[in-house]
């Protein structure tokens, strides 16, 4: 494990030009699979994570390639509903490419996912999902198969919020015919960032950021976008926090680029609270 050595006293200044959140970025590379149609990601960083997903869409038979901060993903050549192992376990939740896949395709071979360093990822409540939507799942050892003749609009209830499971089944509930409803919904701002795009990609989703989370697709996967539409996403940014903090410590002006607003309104009070006991100045001059 590296050991960074920090030493203080001095006075921060500058700007911070916030990076793409991982997190939001992720779940919105295996939606692009859902329908065949041309996406462009803005803001999208340079990670590990994402080098392994755009893999997956080259092995899958898509096109995609990243320049700079913008990644371009074409959909409309994939010919593939398996994802083989090796490149599952480069990527901690890869396990996110299974909704799309069996709304797309009608089928999927994937396998458990790679670990983390906080252990491995459970996708029983992921499963769950997709049973409640009308997949027949098979496992053996670490192989997950996935097949459905036309997934259905079901009523998902999860024991536990889960933001992997909440973004597969909104995922598989754009593919199905008819409404479904998500219970216990994951609140986290990368649900919200999902929803934006499963709505540039024609379906009807609504209650991103609260536990009820409601999508009418009244015509399944037909009514979804194909061909050559473009869809701009700007995602938000987990720097802007620490930056808050930063700024509140300091007492100074501390720009944060590429910030939005009702993206940051999940953490601000928090962030705010944090920063006002660190100084006696108000972080929200800041913003």
């Amino acid at each position: 494990m590296s050991v960074w050595h920090i030493r203080g006293g001095t006075r921060l200044r500058g700007s911070i030009r916030a990076q793409g959140s991982k997190n939001a970025v992720l779940p919105i590379l295996a939606a692009s699979i859902l329908t065949g149609c041309e996406s462009e990601i803005l803001n999208c960083p340079h990670l590990s994570d994402v080098d392994a997903a755009i893999e997956i869409l080259r092995h899958l038979g898509c096109e995609a390639a990243q320049e700079g901060d913008s990644l371009s993903i074409d959909s409309r050549g994939l010919s593939c509903c398996a994802i083989p192992r090796e490149l599952m376990h480069r990527m901690r939740s890869s396990v996110i490419f299974l909704g799309p896949l069996l709304g797309r395709c009608g089928e999927a071979h994937v396998s458990l996912p790679g670990g983390c360093e906080l252990g491995p990822r459970p996708v029983d409540l992921h499963l769950m999902a997709l049973r409640a939507l009308g997949a027949e799942v098979e496992q053996e050892g670490d192989g997950i198969v996935c097949r459905s003749r036309g997934l259905r609009g079901a009523e998902i209830s999860f024991p536990s919020p889960s933001v992997g499971a909440t973004e597969n089944a909104m995922i598989a509930a754009c593919a199905a015919r008819g409404e479904s409803v998500i219970y216990n919904a994951a609140r986290e701002p990368e649900i919200g960032t999902l929803q934006e795009y499963l709505r540039s990609l024609g379906a009807e989703v609504s209650g991103a950021g609260g536990s009820y989370l409601q999508e009418a697709i009244d015509l399944g996967a037909d009514c979804l976008v194909t061909g050559e539409a473009a869809h701009h996403i700007a995602l938000l940014a987990k720097q802007k926090g620490v930056g808050l903090v930063v700024a509140g410590h300091w007492g100074t002006e501390h720009p944060i680029a590429r910030v939005l607003a009702e993206q940051l309104a999940a953490r601000l009070d928090d962030t705010v609270r944090i920063a006002s006991a660190l100084t006696d100045r108000d972080p929200y001059d800041y913003l």
